[in-house]
């Protein structure tokens, strides 16, 4: 009877420790997930906080020299032909060298572009990065005040495009698609 006694103290006694060491380490693994989120939020917060110091937007102005595509554009920038990629947006496919790529869509995105900013003069606001692993500009482009990256999205011929760190405006860009798709807007209209 005895012995009995002990091992049932024993295992009570290792239930419990197995019950405490679970408890301690699914509150370290919590901890570590809160942790880590908030790492993940300081970093997003300090990027939106260094990319909101910077000037909205320039006012020195580029000229368009042509419109690539949908979200691409060239400009002369610093006495030099540069190629721009607009932040925060993706259109379709319209001049990809894969030709299966191109979309009649893609080719409606560009051909929108075109008729905004063909022979323009713009400026630009840049976000924390001011060019892509490509060497192109990222920004964000106006054309009389008017912020282009959200206009196309408003309009229903780009979306959603992330990239961090350059995630400024990313909140008016995730409201603004989503109205133009329940509106129907542009590209949205042809599904």
């Amino acid at each position: 009877m005895e012995k009995n006694k002990k091992f049932v103290l024993i295992i009570m006694i290792l239930i419990i420790a197995a019950s405490v060491t679970y408890g301690f380490l699914n509150k370290e693994k919590d901890e570590s997930n809160e942790s880590k989120n908030n790492i993940i939020e300081n970093i997003v917060n300090e990027e939106k906080e260094t990319a909101s110091i910077k000037e909205n937007p320039s006012e020195e102005l580029y000229e368009v020299i042509k419109v690539v595509d949908g979200d691409t554009i060239q400009i002369m920038f610093d006495g030099k032909k540069e190629r721009l990629r607009l932040i925060g947006i993706d259109t379709p496919e319209s001049v990809h060298p894969d030709e299966t790529k191109n979309t009649e869509n893609g080719v409606l995105a560009s051909e929108y572009t075109k008729s905004l900013l063909n022979g323009k003069k713009v400026s630009l606001e840049f976000d924390v990065e001011q060019r892509d692993q490509y060497g192109r500009l990222l920004a964000y482009v106006y054309l009389d005040g008017e912020m282009i990256n959200k206009k196309l999205i408003k309009d229903g011929y780009a979306q959603l495009e992330t990239v961090p760190p350059n995630v400024k405006y990313v909140e008016e860009f995730t409201a603004l698609l989503k109205e133009a798709k329940e509106a129907k807007r542009g590209l949205w209209g042809r599904e």
